[in-house]
Formats: C-alpha cells, sequence, structure tokens
C-alpha cells in the first residue's frame, strides 16, 4: 500500500513539475499574444478603410529593431494633444481601430499608436524589455515632430499597455504631460495567480502570500504596483467594474499606491465596464473624463506664447 502511494504522489509530483517547467519555458505565449486564433498577424484594415488620415511610421528601437506604427489625425492641421497609445496584450493595432475613430472626434486629438515587436508588421520577439525601448523609440519619435504640440503628449494604456505606459512615464517627466491608465493590472506575477489559481503559491507580488520560488524565473512581471508611485505626472485611472479578465482591485491598488504620493491622481469607476468595453459601457462619461484630464493637464498653449520672441 506504502509503495503505490509513493509512486501516487510522485507520478502527482512529476506532473507539477513538468507544468511547471512548461509554464516557465513558454511564458511569452502567455502573455503576448500578437495573433488571435483564427487571424493571421496582418492587419486586417487600416485607418484608410475608416477614412482616417494617417502616416505610415517606420522606427528603429535602441537595439536595432525595426518597428511600425500608424501616426492618426482628425484633420491634417489638428494641433491638438497627442495621445501615444499602448493596446492589450492579444491582437494588433489594427483591432483598436474603431475605438481610435471614435476617440479622434470626441477628443479632437492625435493618435499615435505602435507596434510592439513582434506584432503587426513590427520585426522582432516581444518580450519586457524589448517593449520598453520600442515604447521609448515611439515617444523619442513624437518629441522630435514640428507638427505637433510637443507639449501635450499623453501617454493612454489599456491593460498590459498600461503597464508598459507607466514605465515610459515614469522615465520620461519632461516629455509626457500625463497618463491613462485602463483596467491594468498590478503585476504579471500577481495575474498569474488569478488565471491559474494554483500558481499563486509559487508566483506573486509582494502583497501575496506564500514561498514565490518561481518568481525569479518570470521574465515579464510588469509590476505596474512598484512604477506607478514613482510617477510624477497626472494619472487618470479608468476601471471596468465588470472587468471579467483584471480584478478590479488591481486597479484600486494602483491608484492607492500612486495617490499617496502624487495629488493629481483621478480615479474613475464605470460599472458595467468590462475589460475591452469600458470605452463603450461608459457611454459619453467616459469620453467626458478624459477630456477634462486632457484639457486640464495637457491645456493648449497661448498661441502669442508659442511665437518666438522678435
Amino acid at each position: 500500500m506504502v509503495s503505490y502511494m509513493n509512486i501516487l504522489l510522485y507520478g502527482v509530483g512529476g506532473l507539477v513539475v513538468a507544468g511547471m517547467a512548461l509554464l516557465v519555458a513558454f511564458q511569452e505565449k502567455l502573455v503576448y499574444v500578437p495573433v488571435l486564433p483564427g487571424l493571421t498577424k496582418s492587419y486586417a484594415i487600416t485607418p484608410s478603410r475608416l477614412r482616417l488620415t494617417y502616416e505610415d511610421i517606420w522606427l528603429s528601437s535602441s537595439d536595432g529593431v525595426r518597428l511600425h506604427a500608424w501616426f492618426i489625425k482628425l484633420f491634417p492641421d489638428t494641433r491638438g494633444p497627442t495621445i501615444l497609445f499602448f493596446q492589450e496584450n492579444a491582437g494588433n493595432i489594427a483591432h483598436r481601430l474603431e475605438m481610435v475613430r471614435i476617440m479622434l472626434q470626441q477628443l479632437q486629438c492625435n493618435v499615435f499608436m505602435l507596434s510592439y515587436r513582434g506584432y503587426g508588421a513590427s520585426e522582432g520577439s516581444p518580450s519586457q524589455k524589448g517593449i520598453t525601448k520600442d515604447a521609448q523609440a515611439a515617444l523619442d519619435h513624437l518629441s522630435q515632430r514640428s507638427d505637433i504640440d510637443t507639449s501635450r503628449i499623453v501617454v493612454f494604456g489599456r491593460s498590459l499597455g498600461g503597464a508598459v505606459g507607466a514605465v515610459l512615464t515614469r522615465n520620461n517627466p519632461e516629455k509626457v504631460a500625463g497618463l491613462i491608465l485602463e483596467n491594468t493590472f498590478t503585476s504579471i506575477l500577481d495575474m498569474a495567480g488569478v488565471l491559474l489559481p494554483f500558481l499563486k503559491w509559487f508566483i506573486g507580488g509582494s502583497g501575496t502570500k506564500g514561498p514565490k520560488l518561481l518568481n525569479c524565473v518570470v521574465r515579464s512581471p510588469w509590476s505596474t504596483i512598484d512604477v506607478v508611485g514613482e510617477i510624477k505626472q497626472p494619472i487618470l485611472f479608468l476601471s471596468g467594474l465588470q472587468d471579467e479578465m483584471v480584478p478590479a482591485s488591481h486597479m484600486q491598488m494602483l491608484y492607492a499606491k500612486a495617490a499617496a504620493r502624487n495629488n493629481r491622481c483621478l480615479f474613475v469607476e464605470f460599472p458595467t465596464g468590462m475589460h475591452m468595453d469600458t470605452w463603450l459601457a461608459g457611454g459619453d462619461q467616459y469620453w467626458r473624463t478624459i477630456q477634462q484630464f486632457l484639457e486640464q493637464h495637457a491645456p493648449e498653449r497661448n498661441v502669442a506664447a508659442r511665437k518666438s520672441p522678435l
């Protein structure tokens, strides 16, 4: 009897170890999903399909990876705020074009949409270190343009994009006027336990219990909770309370961490908002909230002030 129990325990233990090894080996496949099931990596549509004025932008990240982006304007001469938008982990920027079309109309802004490395037409393979470099390349490009008001660049990130945007905003206090976070997680370490509950004993953020033995092997921890407290610019938190992917408590914890050191933080809840549709569920309130944030923290400068002195 004892021998059978030992065999059973060894077998279960072996399966657990094998499962952990697979998770460690293929973790990028779980975090980054450039291709949705049944679709291709290429863009299904371009902004022209929605009659949007845009430029195809090609950038080089600091490590030499070739990146693609779209720079979209409501009108060719629009010099309103410029939103640097970072998407979620799945699909590509083409899947966000309908939302961006409405964003342009509602906010009278420009929108820069970056394809992370490995996504869309960009080369390379996604990783935290790499995507951090990609985001910096996008911001550096915008900061050097002469056809926009570079004092009105606002970073907007949803889900994974919020983690990307938080790091970029912290690292560039002089270039970014403000940050908008929507349905963003505290960290990938915490999300591992949400999506795969048995992992919370082995992987977790600073607020979780357990030995967290596998934290050291997570290559893309994206610990937003450790970043937001270091951001000096204004932050707008948009939280869909029906989020089926990222628990709404994550946004509340991010806000609490940021607001403890930054008095220019605003938290807004949308009772029926889910992970991907808060912008739809929020209706007019959603766009009014963002518009007011832009007016307050990325205002139009006096035309006379922009002119060089004689």
